[in-house]
């Protein structure tokens, strides 16, 4: 793409379109832009259109996003911008970055950030050199529009150094950074600080000063987080000192202006925070003589910081610093008398009550409050900090911690006594506390409390609640009650329980969304409750009598206002069909009201996880329906239709699930099965149905139910073709290779050798032909189960004959080279217990094997068989690292996700042996008796010591001997 006047007026049209409210013109300009990003150079002139000060500014921003989201996507991918067009973008857009307005400056700099990503430093040298000229000369010209630019991108592009995993490569880089940016970064910083001390009077000054102190503290962080550098260690005096000021001094001329004056002041105090509490957990020795005026200027602050929600990010920023203190060897300074209780009345309390905010959230954002206060993901709350804080503190000083809530959370409820309509928070700010400062117990869901008798706080502070007739009065109070109800689950007996169940199925009626959420899922949490010896709680007996009004007002949720695709209450559904007693006419009732919900979100699934509970529902109540000898047509009558319009209209979201079903539906049937399923086996033998990576273990699920429930069928036509096809395809992709292999292993458990006879040889090229590209341990192994299978289901002679048939002696290349040194390798019971019998089977049965000459071959078999019947898993086997293809992975798929109600139940294809061990020795013996003297010998002298003794071992436990 060439840049002249003509291609000037059409990026011009086209971003101008691109900002229509109308939808026509708005997607033929997006197309065009489309269609025109994979012409050579096109960047570079959208960058140069962005330069352009005579095209109005609205086009220019418009065309800056769009170079920012073209080099996202084209700067390191499988269609890349070329190297001349990206050195001539590198070349332009620091400069033009500086010189570009505010609005257009941001989105430049995240275009640099997003090469420096890639390219910075080794192939951007030029880059920091270049900032670090243009940020001097703009810091001596006192112009902060440019010298914020600056700082922003370099923050863009220090940024990684955050988090990531410390190497090598990333600490020169560091280095590289440190050696030119750290001096100028100081200089800019301290300049900036004297400027605001010339001008605290003026607040238009002081704003872009500020904005300038913010990005060098931001900075700081990405420059220390990984370690202490030398030069911040000798200049932290100047650094510290100027942290504190900005704790410890109001600048009432831009904090009073209005607007976002103040969020600009506490914008800078917050990342401090940041830094100081980076400096106390990582550098704490060095940080310790600055330690005690940080903790008195942040206990300061704190007391000043009003509960408005714009301040919530300086008061969580400067609590987690305390906690951080709290936590450390300077836990002292929480020690002396008084300051216990004054953390807790002054910083915990008030910000652990319920603020108009939060009562706001409840109400117009309910997903949001749940994932804050149900989910745990509220840490970054001043609720939850406050708690952490208190926490913190109890690590060194327990029993006062405790003594205080305790006394705090009594003088909250007797203060809710005196009058419950106005002072309902109190009783609130007593449950939270109660429930956040739970312990919960590692790798369990049983939570305790030290701060009050669970039982009697239960049935004194939580029944109250639960038992109000109005399930719509006080919902927030109600919330609470049913969030304590679930977290202390396990420890509330189940006779207690019981009597609450009633009122839990009422409060699925009430209108508020998280009300009627927490009700679900404390249902939900009650039913997964397991005793003593691993067995449910609760059981059908237990919700029988409430089960046809707890599935009505289950259903009933749905229709509420927000909650059409709640999924809380969808995952109660699931659990409840889970525990109940199903006749056919619950059954009926459940499985339309879920196929008209499925029918409804299919219009527009926009709720991943609402979306697979509800297909866990449907799988579950059809697993337990015909467990229970109900028909499967009684679900087939209602799945087929809403299934059928899935496929028609392309809801690709849903294909995986609607396979799993398929074949959960198919191996419910009896032989034959109906002619309808067979119309859908035309789908999956179709190419197209497997493009899609997603639907492949689905479509492998649903193949192999066919090959199992119709296998005459797909002997007919070419259907077995088809299908052996598909496996060929499968087995030929690193990622896909393991679904081909469950493909074939279900051919040869499910037809006849007659039916397979013709396609063995095929079979065995295709195998062979992998093995020649690659020797993966993953493919040897899925190779080795495959061919164990094919002896048990067809015996040694058929199996050394077929391979033989293909290339003349490879039976023993692969024997020798693949089976005897990977068996040990087999790891899982049933494959394990179907490899060792194929190995037994083919030392004690095949003539090739029996001959004297192949001795060693026979000898190093029986080695491997004892390692791999003899040794722990982890003995013997060895980890091959996971390496993804990533030319099979590029670009956005829907995920596969498994439905575990929808499962495969795997046959064992030796039901018939229950012990491979005794198999094995039974099988030598035998074997021994045929050729007494002959068998010793050889396992003298090719068997491991370890594993003669190992096989001696055996022989005295099965009382069994080798002659």
């Amino acid at each position: 793409m060439d840049w002249n006047p003509q291609t000037l007026q059409f990026l011009s049209e086209c971003f101008l379109h691109t900002l229509s409210p109308a939808p026509e013109p708005r997607r033929r300009a997006e197309s065009s832009l489309a269609d025109a990003s994979d012409r050579p150079n096109y960047g570079l002139v959208v960058l140069r259109l962005v330069a352009e000060t005579s095209v109005d500014e609205q086009i220019r921003q418009a065309a800056a996003v769009n170079f920012k989201n073209h080099l996202r996507t084209r700067w390191s991918s499988e269609s890349p911008i070329l190297p001349p067009e990206k050195e001539q973008i590198k070349s332009l857009i620091v400069p033009l970055m500086l010189s570009a307005t505010r609005k257009i400056q941001s989105q430049l700099s995240e275009a640099l950030a997003v090469i420096g990503k890639h390219d910075f430093p080794k192939a951007w040298p030029a880059l920091l050199p270049e900032l670090i000229s243009n940020l001097k000369n703009a810091s001596q010209a006192s112009d902060y529009a440019s010298v914020n630019g600056i700082l922003g991108t370099a923050d863009s592009i220090f940024n990684k150094f955050r988090f990531a995993f410390k190497t090598n490569d990333l600490l020169l880089d560091l280095k590289y950074c440190l050696d030119n940016f750290a001096a100028p970064l100081l200089e800019v910083f301290l300049k900036t600080a004297s400027l605001i001390d010339a001008s605290v009077n003026s607040g238009a000054n002081l704003r872009p000063l500020f904005e300038s102190q913010t990005l060098c503290c931001s900075i700081f962080y990405s420059l220390n987080f990984q370690e202490l550098p030398e030069f911040f260690e000798d200049h932290m005096k100047e650094w510290m000192g100027e942290f504190r000021k900005y704790l410890t001094t109001t600048y009432p001329a831009l904090e009073g202006s209005g607007g976002d004056g103040l969020a600009i002041v506490d914008e800078l105090r917050a990342k401090v925070c940041e830094n100081i509490n980076l400096y106390m957990e990582k550098n704490e020795e060095e940080f310790q003589a600055y330690l005690n005026d940080f903790a008195l200027a942040v206990w300061t602050l704190l007391g000043n910081v009003s509960q408005s929600s714009n301040r919530d990010q300086l008061a969580i920023t400067a609590i987690k610093f305390l906690t951080t203190v709290s936590t450390s060897v300077h836990h002292t300074l929480f020690a002396s008398e008084g300051v216990v209780p004054q953390i807790c009345q002054g910083i915990v309390i008030p910000n652990v009550k319920l603020r108009d905010d939060d009562e706001e959230l409840f109400e117009m954002n309910y997903i949001e409050f749940i994932r804050r206060d149900m989910e745990g993901s509220d840490l970054d709350t001043r609720r939850r900090i406050a708690c952490e804080l208190l926490k913190g503190i109890a690590t060194h000083y327990g029993d006062v911690v405790r003594n205080i809530v305790s006394s705090q959370i009594q003088s909250l409820l007797s203060s809710f006594a005196a009058n419950p309509v106005d002072n309902w928070k109190d009783k609130d700010c007593a449950i939270y506390l109660v429930v956040s400062l739970a312990t919960k117990k590692a790798g369990t869901s049983y939570v305790s409390t030290e701060l009050v008798d669970v039982q009697s706080f239960f049935e004194s502070v939580i029944v109250p609640e639960l038992q109000g007739p109005d399930v719509n009065g006080y919902p927030m109070l109600k919330a609470g009650a049913l969030k304590f109800f679930t977290m202390f689950r396990n420890q509330i007996s189940k006779s207690v329980a019981l009597k609450f169940f009633p009122d839990l199925v009422r409060f699925l009626a009430s209108e508020s969304n998280v009300v009627h959420s927490y009700a679900a899922s404390c249902i939900e949490k009650l039913l997964s409750v397991k005793d003593e010896v691993g067995e449910p709680r609760y059981t059908s007996a237990d919700i029988n009598p409430i089960f046809p009004l707890l599935m009505n007002n289950l259903f009933s949720a749905l229709k509420h206002q927000e909650s059409e695709e709640n999924q809380y209450v969808m995952k109660c559904i699931m659990r409840v069909l889970g525990v109940a007693d199903l006749s056919a006419d619950v059954s009926r009732v459940c499985i339309e009201g879920l196929t008209f919900i499925l029918g409804e979100v299919c219009r527009n699934p926009k709720n991943p996880v609402f979306n697979h509970y509800i297909f866990e529902s449907v799988a579950i109540l059809v697993k337990r329906g015909c467990e229970k000898g109900l028909s499967v047509s009684i679900f087939e009558a209602s799945l087929f239709p809403k299934l059928e319009i899935i496929l028609t209209n392309d809801v690709t979201e849903f294909f995986p699930y609607t396979f799993q079903l398929l074949a959960q539906l198919v191996e419910l049937n009896r032989s034959p099965i109906p002619p309808i399923y067979m119309q859908i086996f035309v789908i999956l033998l179709s190419p197209d149905s497997w493009k899609r990576s997603a639907n492949v273990p689905a479509l492998v699920r649903l193949l192999q139910a066919f090959l199992q429930k119709a296998p005459n069928e797909i002997n007919q036509g070419d259907r077995l073709t088809k299908v052996l096809g598909i496996f060929d395809t499968l087995v030929q992709s690193s990622s896909t290779s393991d679904q081909g292999f469950y493909v074939l292993n279900t051919v040869i458990e499910s037809l006849e050798y007659d039916v397979i006879k013709p396609y063995i040889s095929h079979i065995w090229a295709a195998l062979f032909r992998e093995l020649q590209k690659r020797r993966t341990l993953k493919l040897i192994k899925s190779l080795l189960i495959f061919t164990s299978l094919f002896l048990i289901k067809h015996g040694p002679s058929n199996l050394v004959d077929t391979m033989n048939g293909v290339q003349p002696d490879i039976f023993n290349v692969i024997l020798s080279q693949f089976w005897i040194p990977n068996l040990k390798m087999i790891t899982g019971a049933m494959e394990l217990k179907l490899a060792a019998v194929a190995s037994t089977r083919l030392i004690c049965e095949s003539p090739i094997l029996l001959d004297p000459a192949a001795a060693e071959s026979w000898g190093k078999m029986v080695d491997s068989i004892v390692t791999l019947l003899s040794r722990p898993e982890q003995e013997r086997t060895e980890e091959e690292p996971a390496v993804p293809d990533i030319t099979e992975n590029v670009g956005y798929t829907a995920a596969f996700v498994r439905l575990y109600n929808a499962g495969r139940k795997e046959e064992d294809p030796l039901k018939d042996i229950s012990d491979p061990k005794e198999f094995f020795v039974a099988s030598l013996s035998r074997l021994s008796t045929l050729s007494p003297g002959r068998y010793p010998k050889v396992i003298n002298e090719l068997v491991d010591p370890a594993n003669q003794a190992a096989l001696l071992q055996l022989c005295n436990r099965y009382n069994l001997t080798i002659v």
